[in-house]
């Protein structure tokens, strides 16, 4: 076989460590039947082989997996051109799940994007996508790297429909008014036949309506009628042969009369040019709704920089910001966005970080700081050292969170799913039925009422008000989130986090700041304030205790001397001493002052208080004499009460889960009406912890920080991690809170159930407009009240049913932040 008639295939092959590893992987891909050579890289980890046509791709994950190793799946992403309504993004699901190693898809119809996760190979899927009539090609890997050219396609197909529908109102309108002008208003039928003659209206009539249906209405004929030999029609499906039947009796009653029954010769040019004017305006309103339910995507893309400001061979030299490469140092002008992500290694300024942390203040940034790329640099001017570009920005992981979550398919949409595969080809049937009723049964003429109920039919159809119906709430949804600073990883955390009955927070770094302060010092009289603390600091100083380090913090933010000290001690559970200025200072607990003879009595009530606050008391005497009380904890943020406030008016139960001792989360817990605790607990307690929680009152949502709290992230029904907190956290977690406040939580909660909320309005627009409609388009009221509904009426009402649903969705731009009552 020669080279030609072979194959390329690259597989990922994970867990291989060493060159035996690469052997037997080799060894058992050229057992397999059709591969011609095979050649396995350990750098790369892929395994990339020429094999015969027909070779199955799942006969060789088999052999790689049963010498031990594993070929992960990975993730591909294809933008679509050309889907128009549900039963399109059915089609193009069912075809790429036919694909080979293709193990899960999502097509979503607002973002027009699939997305497949297996070992499939990208070549094929957009062939297999091809197949059903649409156009595919893979998305860039980096975060928004397509975002401008998308941008710009979405742009110029927004012009091309309003120029179509412009161009179609200009020809269609002669046609409405010298056929429906003649029936409507008095005496234009007679003014007609006597200017021009009833056939020359007919002529014009069709010279005009095959103009616009050559021209402005050639994309339903191009797509709809290849769909339809296909056995697999779509909406442009419907449009086309409802126009097109419009278009053809017309044609037969115009040309060739005698072909008709007597009474039934009358034609419908106006039926066929005004459904295309009506339905190219649905379409223009549609693309231009679409344009701004992905206005969240923009405004994230908008923030990055697009050039920076390099350090190259002594000079600075401006560069495009895709050339900047991880190391380089970069320099940052008064009032110019941060690049990429780094480490400030000279200067100072304040950089806003709102885009990411949501907080209006901006931040000092010095040697040794963090910054973000997006950020707005305020009035200095700094030097950083690029530690993350491209994709590795945090900038980039947002855009592509929002992307995933906007692009992902929630289980409210396994249902429509279902009824949409069938409903175009349940409509040509009710098309059909009705033609065939209307045709035995209906009274002369007959051939009239049957073709025109059939058009109606076909036209008021609408697949594209369901298939909008619930991506577009969570495109929509899912950016104002990301705007307020919540992350939904997944989107079908927007569904489970609205049926969420307990919120269980992890206390450090998520109610609290995640760092000992000093909270409390009172001396007794004869001491100042600042001598005793620059006195306590001078022995802590010698101390590696985080109460220690807290205390010489504190004297090192009010700007105190820390005299030199001798001696230091630590005394196993009593405390530590040490000499400063000539004195003897100890530090410690209520039982080292005793054992020192001192008496502490006169410090009870604030003892007492900082015991029922959750602080343990420490004591501090100078020269032999009590010289004060101190405490160390970890303060309750700001944010936290109101945050707490706010659950509870959403009516949900505030749970807290710590490591901490039961009397310390107790003390916060009645500080903060949290309604139950449960302290004492090592990370695999707090996964006991969420269990228990979910038998007592339902859906566990879990918030948390830190590296101990991912097993309990990840066994809640949904979990949200605290943005400032760990990685390990955040890749557990299904939202992540930007802010590292817990006031993201009810703002997600909330804006879950209103996103969830707005689908199912959606959704019961959409089923009940075509349950009811559908039938009267079918003239079931007209035996009864003579009501029956034109062909254009029908296209005005399916136009209008798309816009409403999107409309609707964008309501959910003016959700607002929950603020406690």
């Amino acid at each position: 076989m020669t080279a030609a008639a072979t194959l390329s295939i690259s597989l990922p092959v994970e867990g291989m460590t060493c060159a035996s590893c690469v052997g037997r992987v080799e060894a058992a891909l050229r057992k397999v039947e059709g591969v011609e050579e095979v050649s396995v890289n350990l750098a790369t980890e892929r395994a990339d082989l020429q094999v015969a046509p027909g070779t199955r791709r799942q006969s060789l994950i088999d052999a790689i997996e049963k010498t031990g190793f594993d070929v992960p799946a990975s993730t591909i992403e294809l933008d679509i051109e050309g889907m128009t309504c549900a039963s399109c993004v059915g089609r193009v699901e069912a075809a790429l799940r036919k694909v080979e190693g293709v193990r899960e898809v999502s097509v979503n119809l607002t973002t027009e994007r699939a997305t497949v996760q297996g070992v499939a190979d990208a070549a094929a899927l957009v062939a297999a996508v091809d197949k059903t009539g649409f156009d595919a090609r893979p998305v860039d890997a980096a975060a928004g790297a397509n975002a401008d050219e998308a941008l710009a396609k979405k742009d110029t197909e927004r012009n091309e429909l309003k120029r179509d529908f412009l161009l179609a109102v200009v020809l269609a309108l002669p046609v409405f008014i010298l056929e429906m002008g003649s029936h409507l208003v008095p005496g234009v039928h007679a003014l007609i036949e006597r200017s021009i003659g009833l056939q020359t209206s007919w002529l014009l009539q069709f010279a005009l309506t095959t103009l616009v249906l050559v021209f402005p209405g050639r994309r339903f004929y191009q797509k709809g009628l290849p769909a339809l030999f296909r056995l697999a029609p779509d909406m442009n499906s419907l449009v086309a042969v409802g126009t097109l039947a419009a278009y053809g009796y017309s044609l037969v009653a115009t040309f060739a009369p005698g072909l008709l029954p007597a009474g039934t010769v009358n034609v419908y040019y106006e039926a066929a040019a005004v459904i295309v004017a009506l339905i190219l305006l649905g379409r223009f309103l549609e693309a231009r709704a679409k344009g701004r339910t992905s206005a969240a995507i923009q405004r994230l893309v908008g923030l990055q920089a697009k050039t920076a400001r390099v350090r190259r061979n002594g000079t600075v030299v401006e560069i495009p910001i895709a050339e900047v490469t991880a190391g380089d140092l970069i320099d940052v002008r008064p009032g110019e966005r941060v690049p990429v992500d780094g480490e400030v290694m000279e200067g100072e300024s304040y950089v806003d970080e709102s885009m990411i942390s949501g907080e209006p203040v901006p931040v000092v940034k010095s040697a040794g700081a963090e910054v973000v790329g997006g950020t707005v640099n305020q009035t200095g001017a700094f030097t950083f050292r690029a530690t993350a570009v491209g994709g590795q920005t945090v900038l980039a992981q947002i855009i592509r969170m929002v992307e995933q979550a906007q692009g992902s398919k929630l289980p409210i949409q396994a249902m429509v799913d279902k009824v949409t595969m069938w409903f175009v080809p349940a409509v040509m049937l009710a098309a059909l039925l009705t033609f065939l009723v209307w045709l035995i049964w209906g009274p002369a003429p007959a051939l009239t009422f049957a073709l025109v109920n059939a058009v109606s039919v076909l036209i008021i159809a609408c697949p594209c008000a369901m298939g909008l119906a619930t991506p577009t709430s969570i495109m929509v949804g899912t950016g104002r989130a990301a705007e307020m600073g919540v992350l939904f990883r997944k989107g079908e955390a927007l569904q489970r986090l609205r049926d969420a009955q307990v919120v269980a927070v992890d206390k450090t770094g998520t109610l609290t700041e995640g760092r000992p302060e000093l909270t409390d010092l009172e001396v007794t009289e004869g001491f100042e304030r600042a001598d005793v603390l620059a006195c306590i600091a001078a022995v802590e100083a010698r101390s590696e205790h985080p109460i220690a380090r807290a205390i010489v913090q504190a004297a090192q933010a009010e700007g105190l001397e820390v005299p030199e000290v001798s001696g230091f001690e630590s005394i196993t559970g009593f405390g530590v001493r040490a000499e400063a200025q000539g004195e003897r200072i100890e530090v410690g607990a209520d039982r080292y002052m005793q054992e020192l003879g001192l008496d502490v009595s006169p410090f009870a009530q604030t003892a007492q208080r900082l015991g029922q606050e959750g602080k343990s008391p420490l004591y501090a005497a100078i020269g032999g004499r009590l010289a004060a009380i101190i405490a160390v904890a970890d303060p309750i943020k700001e944010s936290t009460p109101a945050a707490i406030a706010a659950l509870h008016e959403l009516g949900l139960k505030v749970a807290m889960i710590t490591g901490d001792n039961q009397r310390t989360a107790q003390a916060i817990a009645r500080r903060l009406g949290i309604d139950e605790v449960v302290a004492e607990v090592l990370p695999g307690g707090k996964v006991d912890a969420v269990r228990r929680l979910r038998a007592g009152y339902g859906a566990v949502a879990f918030v948390g920080d830190g590296i101990n709290d991912a097993p309990a992230l990840a066994e809640s029904d949904v979990g949200l991690a605290i943005g400032t907190g760990t990685d390990i956290a955040i890749e557990a977690a299904d939202v992540v809170l930007m802010s590292g406040s817990l006031q993201g939580v009810p703002n997600a909660i909330a804006l879950s159930r209103a996103t969830i909320g707005n689908i199912r309005q959606n959704l019961f627009w959409a089923f009940i407009y075509n349950t009811a409609l559908i039938p009267v388009a079918a003239g079931v009221l007209y035996p009864t009240w003579g009501v029956s509904l034109s062909p254009i009426f029908a296209a005005g009402a399916m136009a209008l049913s798309s816009v409403f649903v999107l409309g609707n969705a964008l309501r959910l731009r003016r959700f607002g932040t929950q603020e406690p009552a």
